[in-house]
Order: C-alpha cells, then structure tokens, then sequence
C-alpha cells in the first residue's frame, strides 16, 4: 500500500496573469504585466468574511488601534504518495490532482508512456463523479533548457492530458483550461534534482459538488 502524509496550508493569493494559454469550448485569453505567484485560475475560492465594524464596542480595541484588513483564506488539505509522483490537493470548493511528468511521459517528450492513460483515466472517473463543468489542465517544466522551450513542451503536456482526460469525461458539455507555463509557479527548489522533478508536473483542477 502506498504510503501518504497530509499537511495543511492557507494561502491568500491576489494577482492575474495569463501565460501560454488555450481554452477548449473556453474564451480568449490575454496578459498582464504583473506576474501573481500562483497561475491565474488557481487563485484561492474561499468566500468573503462577514462584514465587521470596527467601531463596535464589542470588539474591545485598545484606544487608538485599529483592525488589519481582512483577508481571505483557502485552506488546503495536501495528500502526496511516497515518492511524490501525484500529489491531491483539496479545498472546500475544488480538488487538484498534480502528476510528475516522469510518471506520464519519456524526458523530454510529450508521448504519453504505457502507464499515463490509467493514471489520468482515474482522475477522469472523479471529474464525472464530482460533475465537473469546468477542468484546468496545467502544464509545468524546470527551469533547465530554455524558457521557450519549456512553454511548448509544457503546453503539449498539457493539451496532451487533456485529450486523455476527454476520452473518460462523460459531460458534452465540459469546458477544459488548458495552458503550459515553462518553469513558471515552481513548487519546490529548482536547484536540486529532487525539487526540479516536483516542478516538472502537469495539474488537473475541477469543483468539487456539495457531497464530494
């Protein structure tokens, strides 16, 4: 049996840029000049806080002290097996499921290898359990070799899963996000093996239902 650890993270994330994107059944796409930290899409889902008054006696403030500004957090529970070949990612509102992509393709390549199509075939059972109508594909490189040629390597990657995912996602009606951002939004540390094998990646994120 595979062995797994949890943590839990809370992000607060602001900022929108989009990067080698390709919407199927989607809009267009466009860029901005500054780069959030997380890719656009996948900022945090968590609902507003509840309005609060600072000036109500309830509160207790010392004199003159005022209220931070309110923020919000998207609490994540992480699950990621031994070896840290697919990461799950869950937050109220959706589920991320992150591949390694020496578990789907050869190096260097976006040809899927014998055992990719299972991997991603499962994931496209829990989108059609979870009734998905929308599903990002994202795809993730090193930051070895250049810029370039890690976005259209990533972008292939990506349009690669989502042809697989396609195949097993009952709804006509899906739409599919699908975008490669070279070594962009890096995981772990690109200056070590074991950190740019967690930043070559591809990530399937999809709404989770009331009962999921």
């Amino acid at each position: 049996m595979t062995k797994s650890h949890r943590t839990t993270a809370a992000t607060a994330v602001v900022g929108l840029v989009i990067a080698g994107a390709h919407f199927v059944g989607g809009g267009t796409a466009h860029a901005d000049e500054v780069k959030p930290s997380v890719p656009p899409g996948a900022e945090p889902s968590a609902s507003a806080p509840v309005p609060i008054d600072s000036g109500s006696p309830g509160l207790k403030i010392p004199q003159g002290g005022t209220l931070a500004p309110a923020k919000v957090l998207d609490i994540a529970e992480v699950v990621e097996d031994l070896g840290g070949e697919q990461r799950r990612q869950e937050t109220n509102q959706t589920v991320m499921m992150a591949l390694q992509s020496e578990v789907l393709f050869p190096e260097d390549s976006a040809v899927f290898n014998a055992q990719a199509a299972a991997r991603i075939q499962a994931i496209a059972a829990e989108i059609n359990t979870q009734k998905a109508t929308r599903v990002r594909v994202f795809g993730f490189t090193d930051d070895q070799g250049s810029y370039e040629h890690g976005k259209e390597l990533s972008k292939q990657r990506a349009d690669a899963v989502q042809a697989e995912l396609a195949k097993t996602v009952t709804n006509p009606s899906v739409v599919f996000d699908v975008r490669g951002y070279s070594e962009d939004y890096p995981i772990a540390d690109n200056g070590t093996e074991e950190g740019r094998k967690k930043n070559r990646r591809v990530e399937i994120t999809f709404p989770r239902t009331a009962g999921g």
